[in-house]
């Protein structure tokens, strides 16, 4: 499957469209909050925030050093929810991340362990880096909002939502995600490089943290020791955000192009696999909060150009022809977004 790291399909848009009204008081701190700690960094916010609104999965795909675990830390951090991080690695064990079993030495019986999964946010750090058996015990988690250990099942708290992590360019001791968990994933994001004045300002905060006393000795600070500040919003607040996304108003033609695009990717003779229909849900679902997020309370074409490559590209693989043709993912995407357009 072909999924580059600074891919863009869709036509460039505005920030803020017009129309827009007020950003919306949790939006507004959430990226305050963030731009204390991350520099730039405000399209993955969005995401991260389409994600919280619409309780999807995020895939987020980036070099080394761009900052993903700090931003889902940070997010997770300036919203009173319960958060837990998986470092995903070759030995891991599905009873590491839902939980197992234990032999209780004193009754005799088995009593039930729950793992980090219990959790409103999961950080699945590294995913690839697990095996697929491993990758595999999140399916029913994403997908139903609950998992079985030994022969009972458990439901999830609410809301759950797995944001995970992955190196685009490593391939040693990794492994390619299944393609039905790929799909479980509403957008998959993929982050570039910051902008020279962006970097340069990371440099400059990073010279002022300074040193952090512990005993008698002293390490430097980086940027996670900002993040013991309490949240600024509460769970309630979330939840009243998340029932605001759902009055988002989203027309009949909006719908009749998120259905035409999703079914272009399947009818296009480049593509082997296209896209399911969950794709389509993930789209209209992920425009509503967008446009939440932009103060509107409608949906507008924008969003669907400007989601169409996280929603989409990695729902789709090319055929062995297009691939010797010198065709990517993204360009195909592109063609198709601009033929709905």
């Amino acid at each position: 499957m072909d999924r580059p790291v600074n891919a863009s399909p869709s036509p460039p848009v505005s920030a803020a469209p017009a129309g827009s009204g007020p950003t919306p008081a949790l939006v507004a701190e959430v990226r305050r909050r963030v731009g204390e700690v991350v520099v730039g960094q405000d399209v993955v916010v969005e995401r991260l925030l389409i994600a919280l609104f619409t309780g999807g999965h995020l895939l987020l795909q980036g070099m080394p050093g761009l900052a993903k675990t700090l931003l889902v830390n940070t997010v997770a951090k300036a919203i009173d929810l319960q958060f837990s991080r998986v470092q995903f690695t070759i030995d891991l064990l599905p009873s590491d991340i839902v939980g197992s079993e234990i032999l209780d030495g004193r009754s005799g019986e088995f009593r039930i362990h729950k793992g980090p999964v219990f959790t409103n946010l999961l950080l699945a750090d590294e995913i690839n880096r697990a095996a697929p058996k491993v990758q595999s015990a999140l399916l029913e988690a994403m997908q139903e909002r609950r998992v079985t250990i030994g022969n009972q099942t458990f439901t999830l708290p609410a809301p759950f939502l797995v944001i995970a992590t992955q190196n685009p360019i490593e391939q040693s001791g990794t492994f390619e995600l299944p393609e039905a968990q790929l799909d479980r994933f509403m957008l998959c994001h993929r982050l570039s490089y910051p902008a020279a004045g962006e970097e340069e300002e990371v440099l400059r905060r990073t010279l002022k943290l300074g040193l952090r006393e512990d005993g008698r000795g002293a390490v430097p600070r980086t940027s996670f020791d900002l993040l013991s500040r309490g949240p600024v919003a509460s769970l309630e607040d979330l939840v009243r955000s998340m029932g605001e996304v759902q009055r988002v108003h989203v027309s009949e033609v909006f719908i009749r192009h998120a259905v035409e695009l999703v079914r272009r990717t399947r009818e296009t003779r480049e593509i082997e696999v296209g896209a399911s229909p969950r794709a389509g849900i993930a789209l209209v679902q992920a425009a509503r909060a967008r446009a939440y997020v932009h103060g509107r309370d409608y949906a507008v074409p924008e969003d669907l150009f400007a989601l169409a490559e996280d929603v989409l590209l990695h729902r789709i693989r090319l055929r062995y022809e297009a691939l010797a043709e010198g065709l990517t993912g993204a360009s195909v995407l592109g063609r198709l977004v601009s033929d709905v357009s």
